[in-house]
């Protein structure tokens, strides 16, 4: 597969005329699963995606992002037909995107506000419902932990633990892997039930759990000795002001407990809860989860999801072969309608900021360009799209995702970015879809 990973090296004006503003380096339940099952269907054009303050690639002004009306129009969702044949024979019916509160300026949190779901089809309703453990879930919890029925408990438990790493394992993103329900996991696993031909609900059920477990999983956990590596190469407290951003050489990890984090897909707090009397010196062995290998296939057509604040990723035959959770744009900034193609992948990019086409941040009235790193505002990877100043990216705060909207641009976790990044090439579509 080829792929368009270029060292976009360009100069201010070069940027601020191409749009390209990176560099890269060398290398609910129940209302979520029925947007996601309404999504599924194509039945509106996505008018807010999410274009981002500052120009991953070349800053746009929010007014005219908001109304451009070049963006290409939305020729309809290409779902699956066994797909749409079992959201029809489901019955689900359209509600209120979950988005709402985030496109007022309020983060949403989609988990805390649903009513106790009730059990699936496929659940065993004389089960007790599964209960969270006192305290957060020890590794020998998670690696022992089974399913008994009723949907996954409140709170952190080590059910939900194994089954955000199974979800991961099966390419269905549940975001970071922390223990908590919430949210992001129940709409991972409505994804996964509609992609697996199952009736939608996102709740854990003994079908879903059957279906993760089918290929006798690997150990949950796994030891890690921390390297030289892993402890080189960190930056400083970094600050809010892009001014002063704008004076360092990268914005890195700042300890090894969040870079390491990044990589197997954690939370950080998670994994220094899960290491206590660690101090993240090289040679020492840590208990970190196991998300499984990346993904090896190539992605022909991608989908950004509105409603279900979500984005999946298409092989050729037009299975599914990814679902990562996203934000995307407000209603103040949304991100672009219909159908835009990748025009180029940068990893490590840097950052254009101009105040006179994207955002005010604190005092900075000049333009600025921040260095490349993961903490930057778009995170490891910039995926650049042909609507200018719109693309795909990484984020600094991965936690974030689903309780906060972003500019315009569509945000993810870094590695779901930098996986992403490697399964599409130039010239692949990307349609916005409401």
């Amino acid at each position: 597969m080829t792929r368009n990973l270029t060292r976009l090296s360009l100069s201010v004006l070069a940027l601020a005329a191409s749009g390209a503003v990176a560099q890269q380096s060398d290398d609910s339940g129940a209302e979520i699963a029925a947007e996601t099952r309404e999504m599924l269907q194509g039945t509106a054009p996505d008018a807010g995606a999410e274009t981002t303050p500052s120009i991953e690639a070349a800053p746009s002004a929010p007014s005219s992002a908001q109304g451009d009306t070049t963006a290409p129009a939305a020729n309809g969702s290409a779902a699956q037909p066994e797909t749409l044949r079992m959201l029809e024979q489901s019955g689900a019916q359209p509600v209120e995107a979950q988005q709402g509160a985030a496109q007022d300026g309020a983060p949403s949190t989609p988990s805390q506000s649903q009513s106790e779901p009730q059990a699936t089809s496929g659940s065993d309703s004389t089960s007790a419902p599964i209960q969270a453990s006192e305290g957060p879930p020890t590794a020998q919890q998670i690696e022992a932990a089974s399913y008994t029925g009723g949907p996954l408990p409140d709170g952190q438990s080590a059910i939900t633990v194994k089954t955000q790493i199974l979800l991961d394992r099966a390419h269905v993103s549940p975001g970071i892997i922390d223990g908590w329900k919430g949210g992001m996991s129940e709409s991972a696993i409505a994804a996964f039930e509609t992609r697996e031909g199952f009736e939608a609900d996102g709740q854990l059920d003994s079908q879903v759990w059957d279906a993760l477990t089918a290929q006798a999983p690997a150990p949950m956990m796994q030891s890690y000795t921390i390297t030289e590596e892993d402890v080189s190469g960190l930056s400083d407290p970094l600050p809010d002001d892009y001014a002063k951003l704008a004076e360092l050489d990268q914005l890195g990890f700042t300890s090894v407990a969040e870079k390491l984090a990044e990589r197997f897909h954690m939370d950080q707090e998670f994994l220094e809860t899960l290491n206590p009397n660690v101090g993240w010196r090289a040679g020492e062995s840590i208990t970190v989860v196991d998300p499984g290998p990346r993904l090896e296939i190539r992605v022909t057509r991608v989908e950004v999801r509105k409603g279900t604040s979500r984005l999946a990723g298409f092989d050729e035959t037009g299975t599914m072969v990814l679902n990562y959770p996203v934000t995307i744009g407000s209603s103040q900034t949304p991100s672009p309608s219909g159908t835009v193609e990748v025009v180029a992948v940068a990893m490590d990019p840097t950052y254009t900021y101009n105040p006179d086409v994207n955002f005010q941040q604190g005092d900075n009235d000049e333009m600025l360009i921040l260095p490349p790193g993961p903490n930057g505002p778009v995170g490891s990877v910039w995926i650049d799209l042909s609507k200018p100043t719109y693309g795909l990216h990484g984020t600094s705060d991965p936690d974030s995702l689903f309780n906060a909207a972003s500019h315009g641009c569509v945000r993810m976790t870094n590695w779901d970015a930098e996986e992403l990044a490697h399964l599409v090439s130039e010239g692949v579509t990307v349609e916005f879809v409401e």
